[in-house]
């Protein structure tokens, strides 16, 4: 398990601004699984983290190495993403059946529109699933996301593709989805493609920033895979940031997009969401520009926001609440 801190230079600015006396980035948490087994039966507990999971992403091998072979003989990346995703979706399916079955048996004791409409449901995912389709890639409506929710299929989870490359593509990070021809992957639904050298990785690990910088301009790389990779998992979960700050601390928070005021000051506190009266908002550049609250509010920056507003990514917020 690992949590890495999410990049967010909007803090270290602000920071520099208010001098606080705590800087506090927001975080995210990978877990490795290890490789998944084509005998899932035998297996079935290591799953689990899976199924705990907001989204999967699968490091998918494409760099050449004769000391290490490819278990499989061969490099080839698409075999490798079908191969774990049939995996994902025969669980799945195992899953949709024993459930049709149990809906089934209740429905001949008694008819329920409930359960009518979960069948309904189940035998249109099981249809999906057996055309080796991923549920990631179909349309639910909200009362049917909503009914899904007491199902944990691992197919229906975002899933992130990252290419292990070798050290000498590393300059072509940006033409290596159409050298692979994974273009039509990255443009499905829930899927992000993200390319990644994982032996570079690990030694900017054990540098200082300086020296990560030298060695990233050395293999033409505008920023870490690690940056990359965190940047894209918050794309693909729908995930934004917004700030508080001042003299005792200067924060990132991660929300959901689409989050109303109230909801944004439940990832601070719960007792702030259920006190919520009002929120001062300014958006992080014009507090910047401003100098300070006071300016800021002085230029007429600073907005007053009821319970309705809908939170944006970089926008900084002081709540007020009852408490």
């Amino acid at each position: 398990m690992g949590v890495a801190q999410v990049p967010d230079e909007r803090v270290n600015k602000l920071a520099e601004l208010f001098h606080p006396k705590k800087i506090t980035f927001a975080t995210i948490q990978y877990v490795d699984v290890g490789g998944i087994q084509k005998d899932r039966a035998k297996d079935s507990a290591s799953l689990v983290p899976l199924r705990e999971a907001d989204a999967l992403a699968h490091v998918v091998r494409v760099f050449e190495n004769p000391a290490v072979p490819h278990p499989a003989g061969s490099i080839d990346a698409m075999r490798d993403i079908e191969s774990i995703d049939l995996e994902l979706i025969l669980n799945d399916l195992e899953q949709a059946e024993r459930r049709i079955e149990r809906v089934q048996k209740d429905l001949k004791k008694k008819k329920e529109t409930i359960l009518e409409l979960e069948l309904a449901l189940l035998l249109r995912c099981k249809e999906a699933l057996e055309s080796e389709k991923p549920l990631r890639e179909i349309e639910f409506k909200p009362e049917e996301k909503k009914m899904l929710t007491g199902f944990t299929f691992l197919s229906r989870k975002p899933m992130l593709y990252v290419l292990n490359l070798g050290d000498e593509e590393a300059g072509e990070i940006g033409n290596v989805v159409a050298k692979y021809k994974l273009e039509k992957l990255a443009s499905k639904p829930q899927t992000a493609v993200v390319p990644f050298c994982g032996k570079i990785e690990a030694e900017l690990a054990d540098l200082s920033d300086a020296e990560a910088g030298e060695m990233m301009r050395a293999y033409g790389l505008a920023e870490s895979g690690r940056d990359r990779l965190i940047q894209a998992s918050y794309r693909l979960l729908g995930l934004i940031s917004f700030l508080t700050c001042g003299e005792p601390e200067c924060r990132a928070w991660t929300i959901e997009k689409n989050s109303t005021a109230p909801q944004a000051a439940g990832a601070i506190h719960s007792d702030i969401e259920k006190k919520f009266i009002k929120a001062d908002v300014v958006d992080w550049q014009e507090l910047l520009a401003a100098g300070s609250w006071g300016a800021a509010k002085e230029k007429g920056q600073v907005r007053l926001e009821g319970r309705e507003y809908i939170v944006k990514d970089g926008d900084v917020v002081l709540f007020r609440h009852s408490g």
